[in-house]
């Protein structure tokens, strides 16, 4: 699993195509292909950050080029 620091990875999502289908503990953001379940606490565990963006169909290095 790659590891990603936490930064703000919800705005680097959603330039991804995805939007937020629901908020509670966590954001559950969707492309209507991916569903993604990213904890609310900041900053997000680096190896979890890591399986997020692997869930997502991104690689590392499109993820950083988002942010």
């Amino acid at each position: 699993m790659p590891k990603i620091p936490g930064v703000n990875h919800l705005r680097a999502l959603e330039k991804a195509g995805f939007k937020v289908a629901r908020q509670g503990k966590h954001v559950v953001m969707t492309d209507r292909t991916h569903f993604i379940t990213i904890p609310r606490h900041n900053p997000v565990n680096a190896i979890t950050m890591g399986g997020i963006v692997k869930d997502a169909g991104l690689t590392t290095q499109q993820f950083k080029e988002l942010l």
